[in-house]
């Protein structure tokens, strides 16, 4: 009588359990972003970001495809590629939407080379180059590891890094990272990162060649066990391209200065060099943000806040060709775009300022 009675008492018990495992909550993988889990709100987000996206043009690059296949999760069946190529053609889907002219790369699984792609941008006209990546870990046996990260060329401290690539790419992050629910990783105090990180004093192909302002997004880690579990969802791909969409929507509505050389401001008067530019933004500029290079070399200048004209006075150099740079930043924070130019000065005393 005891035995049968445990017996009893064990398959009730374990069909109690098993009930209860069934009927729990099952955690969901994701969350729909408020302002794209209802149609007419997502159009609605799209039309008000429309006004500061309307008229822009902007390349996107989705990482590898055709014969370069190779990175994937530990089981292969995340191919990176493939998410890259799937997030790159919502978010042409939104920008375009929103009035943007969209350039890309590959809109299918083919090989496109490394050099080809900056190559492309470059000659597209686009104002910004975005291209699209998901990570993997330096131990092949890491499935754990997993952040949202953008890159931007070089480090701070460097001639050739231009401060509107981070802007960009603190934009984008906050975004992305925002609607996917992940971290930016512990090297990076706003998961941004240099991409001297990664090749020290090189940087990635893609945006050491870019002559346009250029981020690389690595949307996550595809190698991550908890990342495969939603990179090969489509839907998801969607909020992954919408958080980058909100992101590059944000940095255009906060602004940008525009630098423009003064027409007849190039001048030689008693052995210096004098030039003029205009630096305008309806954010208003800052002040100390404004640097004035001169054959890579810091010059002193003025600066009137109120018409916004930048001056310099320098001696005139010998006869040669001699880079001119200007940076600016509006009172947002949002930097110029790359602004470099090229002053010439002839034997006879003659100056020119070209591109």
């Amino acid at each position: 009588m005891r035995k049968s009675y445990l017996i009893k008492t064990s398959v009730v018990f374990i069909t109690l359990l098993i009930t209860a495992c069934s009927s729990a909550p099952v955690v969901p993988l994701y969350e729909y972003p408020p302002d794209w889990k209802e149609t007419d709100v997502r159009q609605k987000t799209i039309a008000d970001y429309s006004k500061y996206i309307s008229g822009k043009k902007l390349f996107l690059d989705p990482g590898h495809g055709g014969e370069d296949r190779r990175n994937t999760n530990k089981k292969g069946d995340v191919v990176e590629a493939d998410v890259n190529l799937r997030v790159a053609m919502n978010l042409k889907k939104y920008l375009e939407q929103a009035g943007a002219t969209v350039f890309i790369s590959r809109e299918i699984d083919k090989t496109v080379d490394l050099g080809y792609r900056s190559e492309l941008s470059n000659k597209s006209g686009a104002d910004l180059f975005i291209s699209i990546h998901h990570n993997a870990p330096g131990k092949a046996e890491d499935i754990s590891t997993n952040y949202t990260s953008v890159y931007y060329h070089a480090k701070e401290t460097d001639f050739e890094h231009e401060p509107c690539n981070r802007d960009i790419a603190r934009y984008i992050e906050r975004d992305l990272a925002y609607v996917m629910g992940n971290p930016g990783g512990l090297g990076s105090f706003d998961g941004t990162y240099s991409d001297y990180n990664i090749y020290p004093g090189q940087g990635f192909s893609v945006l050491r060649k870019a002559n346009i302002p250029a981020v690389l997004v690595e949307g996550a880690f595809h190698t991550s066990h908890f990342e495969e579990l939603r990179l090969n969802n489509e839907e998801f791909n969607q909020i992954q391209a919408w958080g980058i969409f909100r992101g590059i929507g944000k940095y255009f509505r906060a602004g940008k200065p525009e630098i423009n050389f003064l027409v007849d401001s190039l001048k030689v008067e008693n052995n210096f060099l004098k030039f003029s530019w205009m630096v305008q933004d309806t954010a208003g500029i800052n002040p100390k943000s404004v640097v004035v290079y001169f054959n890579k070399e810091e010059k002193e200048f003025s600066f009137n806040k109120l018409t916004g004209i930048v001056s310099a006075k320098i001696d005139l150099p010998a006869a040669g060709d001699y880079p001119v740079r200007i940076i600016a930043a509006n009172k947002n924070g949002n930097h110029s775009f790359p602004f470099n130019k090229k002053i010439t000065v002839t034997d006879s005393k003659t100056v020119n300022i070209s591109d």
